[in-house]
């Protein structure tokens, strides 16, 4: 049985030395969490609590309140997350005093430090789930002058491109509240069996392009300080000249992190195409470590430097400290690509007035210049690829199906996490610690069967010796997977017709080769 009363004192003393709570106020909250706890009085013995200083994560206390939720019936089984996070909220800070902090240290002590100040507050409250990102498995695979990071996702569930599509089409209810997981009104929103709780979520409130914005960390945080601009109004993701404005002002406002739109369409955008965000922070993708294949002048823009990127899939590379400039070529850009078409490349912007053509841009301040990667996208389909011409081909879908998204197309996969068992459970088969029978991983009702092809060649390949050989042979498979799936989203493919049909583009920009 948890004593409640003495984990008040610990909640207490870890709130003062994590959460910003002014000792001035430990008696009131000491009271707040009794009543919530239905305690009449506090804890009058002697035990240390000086030891949850030394936390690094508050998991040892979230599972002590869940525990005490449940057993004195403050909770219901299964949604005792719900209670915790509220517990957590409560402790937190108000969002106007970390609002205010986080200007405050921004203006004295720089972006850094205050960025400093909000991530650890996200983690130490239990938003960003440190503990759980930490058991996924990352891995990088280099490729040359290239590489890739690949993460086995263990902590979100993958997602069909059919079913994110949907959320375009829905009827909106006013019933609806939160509208979605990106709205501002998450904040402090108690949290449903099918909507996550958000007391302790808390963000920072900007301006991008004239609108009003927030930021806030990702729970889910695939890379380091990964932060997540959202749009207070809750409207549909668009790439247009406003939003090259707003990357802008992002990365004027946040100069240490990177930041990027998904496109705006299914099977090429992010998992929410029906509320406007961008992703971003500290880490700089394996696609910013590229360099220019071929070069490009504009006689329009020559104070902007012009690139095709030595990347997987299409990418024009821009550069220019003349922030006009690069604003104006970059949105340009993006109107010539939403009309465009290429039929031998198998482009066409539309069918039936349904678009096809859509792009990721990705911003990031180097010193006093801007760089903008324009990153070319067309979702349509087709009998032979019905999810997606220039999308993950069929063969590939064992590994990842899901769309491929911005940090993806960046270079950074995530893929999902069945694959941990089921990698092992194929790896094990390579090297004869379990049977490879054919007609049993045939069968439809098999868990490898969406493996099947990939343990025939394998095998075929012939056995290895022990666990870590077989391992590290299907690694380098998956390795192999990620790679061909960029080359698959490359709408301007690797070869003579390509870079030919790339140039076209490149030219109906009014830029021409150095």
């Amino acid at each position: 049985m948890v004593n409640g009363k003495l984990l008040v004192e610990k909640l207490l003393k870890y709130a003062q030395e994590f959460l910003h709570l002014n000792p001035r106020d430990e008696i009131y909250f000491r009271n707040l969490l009794l009543r919530e706890f239905k305690l009449d009085s506090p804890y009058r013995g002697e035990e240390d609590v000086e030891w949850v200083k030394t936390l690094s994560v508050p998991d040892v206390l979230v599972k002590e309140i869940e525990e005490y939720a449940l057993e004195n019936a403050l909770a219901v089984e299964g949604l005792e997350n719900l209670y915790s996070t509220y517990v957590m909220g409560l402790l937190s800070p108000l969002p106007s005093e970390v609002n205010r902090k986080f200007l405050e240290i921004k203006e004295n002590e720089g972006v850094e430090k205050a960025c400093e100040y909000f991530y650890n507050l996200s983690i130490m409250n239990n938003y960003v789930q440190k503990t759980a990102i930490g058991r996924n498995l990352k891995w990088d695979y280099p490729d040359g002058d290239k590489y890739l990071e690949i993460t086995v996702n263990l902590s979100k569930p993958e997602k069909d491109n059919k079913e994110i599509a949907k959320l375009l089409t829905l009827k909106k209810s006013d019933e609806k509240y939160p509208e979605c997981l990106l709205c501002k009104e998450n904040e402090g929103y108690q949290g449903t069996a099918t909507h996550p709780a958000r007391e302790n979520i808390r963000t920072i409130s900007l301006c991008l392009g004239g609108e009003k914005w927030f930021v806030q960390y990702s729970p889910y945080a695939y890379y380091n300080e990964h932060m997540i601009a959202i749009s207070e109004k809750h409207a549909p993701m668009h790439i247009k000249g406003d939003t090259v404005q707003k990357l802008l002002d992002f990365v004027d406002f946040f100069p240490n992190y990177m930041i990027g739109s998904n496109a705006a369409l299914p099977i090429v955008g992010g998992s929410i195409l029906n509320h406007e965000h961008f992703q971003g922070g500290e880490h700089l993708m394996p696609m910013h470590n590229s360099k220019i294949k071929t070069e490009y002048y504009s006689e329009r823009y020559p104070s902007v430097r012009i690139g095709i990127l030595d990347w997987y899939n299409s990418v024009i590379r821009l550069n220019s400290a003349d922030r006009s400039a690069l604003q104006s070529f970059a949105t340009e850009i993006i109107s010539a690509w939403e009309g465009y078409t290429d039929e031998q490349n198998g482009i066409y912007s539309n069918t039936n007035g349904v678009p096809h053509n859509s792009l990721s841009p990705v911003c990031r301040k180097i010193g006093d210049s801007y760089q903008i990667d324009l990153i070319l996208r067309n979702n349509r389909t087709s009998e032979e690829f019905p999810d997606g011409i220039f999308h993950a081909h069929p063969e590939y879908h064992n590994i990842k199906k899901e769309g491929i998204g911005l940090i993806e197309a960046m270079g950074l996969f995530i893929l999902p996490g069945r694959l941990k068992k089921q990698l092992n459970m194929i790896a094990e088969i390579l090297c004869q610690k379990a049977p490879y029978n054919k007609e049993e991983i045939s069968s439809p009702d098999n868990y490898l069967y969406a493996h099947r092809d990939m343990i025939k060649a394998l095998v075929e390949e012939g056995f290895k010796d022990n666990l870590d050989d077989a391992m590290a042979r299907v690694t380098l498979w998956v390795n192999e997977v990620c790679k061909n799936i960029l080359y698959n989203t490359a709408v301007f493919k690797n070869d003579d017709c390509g870079a030919l049909g790339f140039d076209r583009f490149m030219k109906k920009i009014g830029s021409n080769k150095r």
